[in-house]
């Protein structure tokens, strides 16, 4: 077994920087947003009736420590084991909390002091943002120095911190590497955190040798609520992503159905065209024909017409044929041979 025990489980946490104000202090002057004149000097711990209420889930994610400064600053410090994407919000409503709790009736709201609530991460939640430090509070939209003092929120993704020379924090990069190398599997501690005082200090506090054996059957069972809640999470998260999967499935069946069902309606459409311009070439043949018929019983009529009108030439031509026949003395008989006329239709004339 390894010489310590890892310091972001709950009970080293706890005894590292709740136990030790001076450590907490080193700590919150490392992370937090604070100029040199409003570097935190002196703590007090909140009583453990102020402490948030947890879910039976998050007493085993989330480990934390609170407290206050000489003046009067709130600060809420906590170690997230597991990320869900309700952190945040449950984050700001913690702060908002022990904000609005500062209230008193009849009081000046000048007297309010900020909440700072620094928040260690062991995940990656902002995988598109570069750097693993997140800081948030309330600043204009165009006019960025013009702060209004209240939440400040601070998120450390451990998993993106990667040791670095960093003179103007160098305290940051110390805890940081404390929180991500020191574990059970720590068999040699790097030089450089045996050099601060405050490091040195806390892994003396994380030695497994200064725990007894209920403090670690509490650490045991600390991580083996850590491992039963990711292996939990896993599963749902497995579970989701099937779900998921599934349901982009049927999307994407769902939507190649109503392709082809657009494309039949497209055809039926295009067929019903093609099909009103068949109708409407046959009722202009139609029409066509039907002109051309009258047509044609014109022509028929004007035929008959002129037939009628040379046959009434031709009956005149044969009566004057006749006349002159007999007027020359022919005899009608002869004559009847030759007009096809009878004898006595020709005595007639």
């Amino acid at each position: 077994m390894g010489k310590y025990l890892d310091p972001r489980a709950d009970l080293t946490f706890k005894k590292i920087f709740g136990e030790h104000k001076h450590l907490v202090i080193s700590l919150l002057n490392a992370f937090l947003p604070l100029e040199d004149n409003e570097r935190v000097e002196s703590i007090e711990y909140w009583p453990a009736d102020k402490i948030p209420d947890r879910t039976e889930a998050e007493k085993y994610s989330i480990v934390d420590v609170c407290c206050k400064d000489n003046k009067q600053r709130e600060f809420i410090v906590e170690m997230q084991m597991t990320w869900t994407d309700s952190f945040k919000k449950r984050v700001l409503l913690n702060a908002s909390k022990a904000y609005v709790a500062q209230t008193k009736k009849g009081m000046v709201y000048e007297s309010l002091q900020p909440v700072y609530a620094l928040n260690f991460v062991n995940a990656e939640f902002m995988k598109e943002v570069e750097g693993y430090y997140h800081y948030y509070h309330l600043v204009h939209d165009k006019y960025t120095d013009q702060v209004i003092d209240g939440l400040h929120l601070i998120f450390v993704e451990l998993p993106k911190f990667k040791p670095q020379t960093m003179a103007e924090k160098k305290m940051q990069v110390l805890w940081l590497r404390f929180l991500t190398e020191i574990n059970e599997n720590t068999q040699e501690v790097p030089a450089e955190l045996l050099e601060s005082a405050e490091v040195s200090e806390a892994l003396e506090i994380v030695e497994r040798a200064a725990f007894n054996d209920e403090e670690m059957r509490t650490y045991d069972k600390f991580w083996d609520s850590i491992s039963s809640y990711r292996t939990l999470m896993y599963g749902l998260e497995k579970d989701v992503e099937q779900r998921m999967k599934q349901a982009d499935q049927a999307m994407k069946q769902a939507d190649q159905a109503m392709k082809q069902a657009e494309q039949k309606a497209e055809q039926a459409e295009q067929t019903m065209k093609q099909a009103e311009q068949k109708a409407e070439q046959a009722d202009q043949t139609m029409k066509q024909a039907d002109q051309t018929m009258k047509q044609a019983a014109q022509t028929m009529k004007q035929a008959e017409q002129t037939m009628k009108q040379a046959e009434q030439k031709v009956e005149q031509e044969k009566i004057i044929t006749v006349r002159r026949m007999k007027a020359k003395g022919y005899a009608a008989q002869d004559i009847s041979e030759i007009t096809g006329l009878t004898v006595d239709e020709i005595e007639k004339l």
